[in-house]
């Protein structure tokens, strides 16, 4: 009976080694790897620099990448009023905001603007 009980003992331990498995590279969907920004926010103001971190840590992978992506290609371009703008499309919840992204949902007539316009083409980029 204290066999059965060793080799149980054993069967979990080995079983707990092989439960995370070996680091595996995630790749988006052109085969660059998913892992977050790319760009830096060393020559960022404060608020751009709070953007760019908020675009990247939605709450969901798909939104990251989404928000995350525009961010760094164009946190820094964006004038005043833009940002105004993009800091509003923030605040909506992952769950609208990937609704209107993939079309299940219509733009409220509020955020349907030329700023939402070139985060939905940076998708494709």
């Amino acid at each position: 009976m204290m066999e059965a009980g060793n080799a149980s003992r054993k069967a979990d331990r080995c079983s707990c080694t092989r439960y995370i498995p070996a680091r595996r590279h995630l790749h988006s969907f052109k085969g660059q790897t998913m892992t977050g920004t790319t760009r830096s926010s060393h020559d960022l103001d404060p608020r751009r620099r709070r953007a760019l971190v908020r675009s990247w840590r939605r709450g969901t992978r798909e939104m990251d990448l989404v928000l995350g992506g525009f961010a760094d290609a164009q946190i820094d371009r964006l004038t005043e009023s833009e940002m105004d703008e993009y800091e509003t499309i923030l605040a909506v919840s992952d769950t609208e905001l990937f609704r209107w992204v993939t079309g299940e949902a219509q733009i409220p007539q509020e955020y349907d603007t030329p700023l939402f316009a070139r985060i939905l083409a940076s998708r494709g980029s």
